[in-house]
């Protein structure tokens, strides 16, 4: 059984197929394994991998991993190796049973969950074009993993891992939102699924996360965000690729002019359904330090200065430099 910690995994997480994954291999060893039980278990519940949680690497995926020393790891009749996406690592808690497996698990769930952080802290070590398709995946597979507990995760299982998240030494994203602490991602997903007609969102600090977190709005619903994108954290391309990966979601920006120091959002402006909530922090940081979303009680005081900022004129995003 191997040790989890950060030096044992910087070398076991890869990117193929622009997704993080790690390989059967280096599974196999942190559960205890040799390789081939491990896989005969995965084949044993196969129904439960599909191809965006485990895939058998191509010649020149394999080749490319050979420069990193990977050669001495399967011999010359070896079958290619099989990497686990994020989903997939998940999924194996509910495929390797007992003590060792659950916290095996727990310990892996853990750097998954910071993936985010790490990604959008550390743009500069990455390709621009790289860092954008890991911010927009691993969101994806946040979202995914946690449909994948509500439905597969055994009773058993569950208590062990929620107990665990509540260990104060373990960094997680939450913020104040309605009288209770909740995880940031969830706060932001459950205001904007609120909306039936538009979005307005004021926020002159604006990065990729600002525009992920509105990925599953409703394709009927209008996205304006006024901002002056005062850190210069949002670029051109990347703005465009998200168009690209979700054509659904109508987005546009415009400026907010220079007199906005708070961050609002306002859903269903001009409708009975009209909700205004301040937000203490931007969304591209949510729960990166202590911050709340609060709903405003009297959203009458505000229509004047929203009507107003309507007339105001696109945003141009700089490219990356």
């Amino acid at each position: 059984m191997a040790t989890i910690t950060e030096d044992f995994l910087k070398d076991k997480i890869h990117v193929i197929r622009g997704v993080q994954v790690m390989l059967d291999c280096d599974l196999a060893e942190i559960y205890g394994y040799e390789t081939r039980y491990f896989n005969r278990q995965v084949n044993n519940n196969l129904s439960r991998f599909d191809n965006d949680f485990r895939f058998q690497l191509s010649e020149s995926e394999f080749s490319n991993l050979m420069c990193k020393n990977y050669t001495s790891r399967w011999g010359g009749t070896r079958k290619l190796p099989y990497a686990f996406t994020e989903q997939g690592i998940y999924m194996l808690m509910t495929v390797l049973k007992g003590d060792l497996a659950v916290q095996q698990s727990k310990a892996l769930i853990r750097l998954f969950k910071q993936m985010k952080d790490y990604i959008l802290l550390r743009q500069n070590m990455l390709p621009s074009s790289e860092l954008r398709a890991l911010s927009i995946q691993t969101q994806n597979n946040a979202d995914e993993i946690r449909q994948i507990k509500q439905k597969m995760v055994t009773r058993d299982d569950l208590p062990l891992i929620i107990k665990d998240f509540t260990d104060k030494t373990i960094r997680k994203d939450f913020l104040f939102y309605n009288g209770q602490t909740v995880e940031a991602d969830v706060a932001y997903a459950e205001i904007y699924a609120s909306a039936k007609k538009c979005i307005d969102i004021i926020d002159n600090y604006i990065g990729l996360k600002t525009l992920v977190l509105l990925k599953s709005v409703q394709s009927s619903v209008k996205v304006t965000i006024f901002s002056d994108n005062a850190s210069r954290s949002l670029h051109r391309s990347e703005f465009a690729d998200f168009q690209r990966e979700y054509p659904n979601v109508d987005i546009s920006l415009k400026v907010t002019g220079g007199i906005y120091h708070d961050r609002y959002i306002i859903i269903d402006h001009n409708t009975k359904d009209e909700a205004i909530y301040h937000c203490g922090g931007s969304s591209k940081d949510g729960g990166k330090r202590i911050t709340s979303i609060t709903k405003v009680s009297d959203v009458m005081l505000y229509q004047n200065i929203i009507d107003d900022l309507q007339d105001n004129p696109p945003l141009l995003l700089g490219s990356q430099n």
